[in-house]
């Protein structure tokens, strides 16, 4: 008897240490903005930020461009290839009848600085962990994410437009994923945003896409 508990014991710690060894890069599994790593892959287009997962203040992608101005509102920038993969989504959209365009791209830890502290003084900083990043732990900072919009203005109303089901359905062909979606707040540790993409290269957003899974969960 005493050998059958013993071995249940061995089992379950085992266990433990295995869920743990897998899971120990998941901000889920610590906790949010308590187990702060360094970024040393910046430039990736695989790179993992999120609220444990810090760029440096100064990091700026070196190859930025503007997206074509017939697909963004204003002066948008985004890494090289993620214009080109943008552009021929929205191009395609267009064809097929669909407006959509970018209207938040790359941001400088500076401008995210104060954008993250404008929700904190407005409403809170419980509330504004939960829909900002704060400086250094905000994708747009790597040139990688865009936030997009249709024919109707308003990003909480994004989910209920044509524009919306069109890049549920195609966004993978051309390398984007939606970041946040929903069901994954415990784990991306931001609610559900259907305006935000993240290009990733088409191999990993189809495989993202297929699994119906986040990025978190994918590269771990």
């Amino acid at each position: 008897m005493k050998e059958k508990t013993f071995k249940k014991a061995v089992y379950i710690v085992l266990f433990i240490l295995i869920v743990i060894f897998f899971t120990k890069d998941c901000d889920f599994f610590f906790g949010f903005y308590k187990n702060i790593r360094q970024i040393t892959n910046p430039d990736d287009i695989l790179v993992l930020v999120n609220k444990n997962n810090k760029l440096s203040e100064d990091y700026i992608p070196k190859d930025l461009e503007a997206i074509d101005i017939n697909y963004a509102m204003e002066e948008k920038y985004v890494r090289k290839e993620v214009k080109s993969a943008f552009e021929a989504l929205a191009k395609k959209a267009k064809e097929e009848g669909y407006q959509i365009v970018a209207v938040s791209a790359f941001r400088s830890y500076s401008y995210q600085d104060e954008l993250y502290h404008s929700y904190v003084k407005t409403s809170g900083k419980a509330y504004a962990d939960r829909c900002s990043a704060r400086p250094g732990h905000s994708e747009h900072q790597t040139g990688l994410a865009i936030d997009v919009m249709g024919e109707n203005q308003d990003y909480n109303k994004f989910a209920e437009t044509k524009e919306f089901q069109w890049m549920l359905k195609h966004a993978h062909e051309y390398g984007f994923i939606l970041r946040y979606p929903e069901k994954f707040e415990d784990v991306t540790g931001f609610k559900y945003e259907p305006w935000h993409y993240r290009y990733v290269g088409i191999d990993a957003a189809k495989k993202i896409k297929e699994k119906n899974t986040c990025l978190e969960l994918y590269l771990h």
